[in-house]
């Protein structure tokens, strides 16, 4: 992997750059749709990438439950298996296992769970997080961490910190794969001085790029930039940096000029199945009635194969049905909203226009949480 920066905004840390992996080269800023077991909810892998997406972020712990990594493996790999010709990174799984842990199950040693599809024992350590995602042959892979709750008192932070760190080390000499990028994870729930910590050390290890986790998991948005402020400006500038599980539009524009490359998140696909679309209108709330007889596009300024061929009244009519096709239609429509949006924030930066697509944002945010 490679990565290049090509333009710095001058007056926050905002940049463009090219993150050239062995699958293509990737535009940053640059959101990754969540396909978590091997695809995006609703979406045919060709759907995404008729959109402009440049990568997705699959998940180790979901792929290690079904169908396993062996199995993926006699594919040829996570590519081949399901028809991606684009990057895909990993996930190790940390925050799904840790969502199903309980303290008990966790030592200096790794997490030892029940599998939540058949009550079998699952014993995952950095070793064999990082060896499932050498078999499953991503671009970008992660290293194995403990995603902490919130609230998290500073002491169990603290010391999840330490062991976020031995688990580095061990996911760094574990890695087999010198075609894959390894990213090291930073952690420290809320405390700045925990997230500086993290981020002196894991810097320190060495790794090709650098995310931040155990965010947006209930914190609030001045704690997550708090966070963000005390970890970032030690990161390395030359290397790409990904801050895990934050997906709204204002958030994303915010993180990136706070340093942040590199995004994944849920919500383009879990919003539009629950009839929540975006535009550069405002948002569309495609189950009310008031769409029973809109026979005009969700948006006009969309470019998305939805917004060309089928009307609001049609997809309010899916919508209402429970039918696939709707799901599925809303989450191309939201999939390109999140290709454009970030196309155009890349605009913005070499323009120096960020603010003004930064207010763009906010009206619209503000003007829908009024209407709701």
């Amino acid at each position: 992997m490679q990565f290049e920066i090509t333009h710095c905004d001058k007056t926050s840390r905002a940049r463009t750059g090219q993150l050239v992996t062995s699958h293509g080269m990737v535009a940053t800023p640059a959101f990754m749709p969540c396909a978590s077991q091997a695809v995006v909810k609703a979406c045919s892998p060709h759907d995404v990438a008729d959109l402009g997406i440049q990568l997705l972020m699959a998940n180790a712990f979901h792929l290690l439950l079904q169908p396993g990594p062996d199995i993926i493996g006699a594919a040829g790999g996570l590519h081949q298996f399901m028809g991606w010709p684009r990057p895909l990174a990993t996930d190790s799984g940390g925050f799904q296992v840790f969502s199903l842990a309980q303290p008990s199950d966790i030592s200096e040693d790794g997490v030892s769970i029940l599998s939540p599809l058949n009550g079998s024992r699952i014993d995952l350590t950095a070793e064999r997080s990082i060896q499932i995602q050498n078999q499953l042959g991503a671009d970008i892979i992660m290293a194995f961490d403990e995603c902490t709750r919130y609230p998290c008192e500073y002491d169990y932070a603290a010391g999840s910190v330490e062991r976020t760190l031995d688990w580095a080390q061990r996911s760094q000499a574990a890695h087999s794969n010198e075609e894959q990028a390894l990213f090291g994870i930073v952690q420290g729930s809320v405390y700045a001085d925990l997230r500086q910590r993290s981020a002196e050390e894991t810097v320190s290890i060495g790794f090709d790029g650098y995310a931040i986790g155990g965010l947006s998991v209930g914190e609030s948005r001045a704690e997550m930039f708090a966070a963000l402020a005390a970890c970032v400006p030690v990161l390395p500038e030359n290397k790409p940096r990904h801050l895990m599980g934050v997906g709204t539009p204002l958030d994303i524009i915010q993180c990136v000029q706070q340093g942040v490359d590199l995004f994944d998140c849920v919500l383009p696909t879990r919003n539009a199945r629950h009839g929540s679309l975006l535009t550069w209108e405002g948002i569309v709330k495609i189950n009310n009635a008031q769409y029973r007889e809109d026979f005009g596009p969700l948006s006009r300024s969309c470019d998305c194969p939805v917004c060309a061929r089928y009307s609001r009244a049609y997809l309010h009519h899916l919508f209402r049905l429970h039918e696939a096709a709707g799901w599925r239609l809303l989450s191309l429509h939201n999939l390109r909203f999140y290709a454009q949006f970030m196309q155009r924030l890349r605009q913005a930066i070499a323009a120096a226009t960020v603010p003004e697509l930064e207010a763009q944002l906010s009206a619209w945010t503000d003007r829908d949480e009024e209407k709701s």
